[in-house]
């Protein structure tokens, strides 16, 4: 998998996640089997690149190579002067964000709002590909809602402003996160253009990993919320689809060890106050698959001390240090789908 001069040791992806994807989470999925991983949202207005918050959504000190930088807004001037600004403070690839569904994103006319206005996406793809020299990505949805998916005219017009790659959610902005994601869509893009496009939405165990890439035909997978807690999966899904084989699921003891690298670096990340309460959905995520998961995770919330915060994982791993997790229950795959769905929606999409 290769994206502009970038060489990546796999296909399977982390998604960005606001609020989760910060640089301590991206560099631990990295170490864990991810071939690639993109930053958090960062705001094309030029009034927020200095605030603490947007300093550290754009912080890839020390991180794995390809450093990715998500950039959200809806002024193809200011996008562009974002992608510059994040290119000249290390970024080697931009991925513009048209995808996110949150509706305070969507009120200001960003992310998955943009596909309601074909016009003004072509002029955002073309002045922020125009704007730097690194390679430039799009992260969108299927289309506004279900009535209006025009994620095939999207690719299209990306693949003819010199998008490098595209990543497509099988939903649209309107269906949020509800439901099944659906693959039909994705595989028609995919059969539509000539770039890379991975296929994201649902993605929750190595089968269905192998799936979706079979039932797309897409170069890579990218995979968001089943990461959360568990971020080993980009190494089960990597060695499953290299060998059509599972790795065996982690103790809880290097479960134990893992959280604690992850918390020792997103403590020094964020700062006594910060860290710790930004923390606590983290350890919530690892937790919740474990007996007394959910009793720990209503304890932990009311620590204010990130060494306190440290010794109670510590406390609640000790006694389960044996156990082995469990897969989480994977997403139905839908039956019915078949070539002949691909065949009615491309000439639907094309009409």
């Amino acid at each position: 998998m290769q994206i502009g001069p970038h060489i990546l040791r796999n296909n399977v992806f982390v998604a960005p996640m606001a609020g989760v994807t910060d640089r301590p989470f991206r560099q631990l999925c990295k170490q864990l089997g991810a071939g690639y991983a993109v930053s958090e949202m960062s705001a094309s207005n030029p009034k927020l690149w200095k605030t603490e918050k947007s300093s550290r959504r754009t912080n890839h000190e020390g991180e794995m190579e390809p450093k990715a930088v998500q950039i959200a807004g809806a002024d193809p001037e200011m996008l562009a002067e974002c992608a510059k600004h994040n290119v000249a403070n290390g970024a080697q690839i931009i991925d513009i964000n048209m995808g996110c569904p949150v509706k305070k994103v969507c009120d200001s006319w960003c992310g998955s709002a943009l596909l309601q206005n074909e016009k003004l996406v072509g002029r955002i793809l073309d002045a922020v590909v125009a704007a730097v020299d690194v390679p430039v990505s799009l992260k969108f949805r299927t289309g506004w809602n279900r009535e209006n998916k025009n994620a095939l005219t999207i690719a299209k017009m990306a693949e003819s402003a010199g998008i490098a790659m595209l990543t497509l959610h099988g939903r649209t902005r309107a269906d949020g996160y509800k439901g099944d994601a659906e693959y039909q869509t994705i595989a028609a893009v995919k059969a539509a253009v000539r770039i890379p496009v991975v296929a994201n939405g649902d993605i929750t165990t190595p089968e269905k990993a192998a799936y979706v890439l079979q039932a797309t035909g897409a170069d890579a997978v990218m995979i968001g919320r089943a990461a959360q807690g568990r971020p080993w999966i980009f190494r089960e899904v990597a060695h499953f689809l290299a060998t059509g084989e599972h790795l065996p699921t982690p103790l809880v003891s290097e479960v134990r060890a893992l959280m604690e690298e992850h918390l020792l670096a997103h403590y020094q990340f964020y700062g006594e106050f910060m860290g710790v309460r930004t923390a606590r959905k983290h350890i919530g995520w690892y937790v919740q698959d474990l007996i007394d998961g959910e009793e720990f995770r209503q304890q932990m919330n009311k620590i204010e001390s990130c060494e306190l915060q440290l010794q109670a994982v510590h406390d609640f791993f000790d006694s389960r240090q044996h156990e082995r997790l469990q897969y989480r229950p994977a997403l139905p795959i839908d039956p019915e789908w078949n070539s002949h769905s691909l065949i009615d929606l491309t000439e639907k999409q094309a009409a």
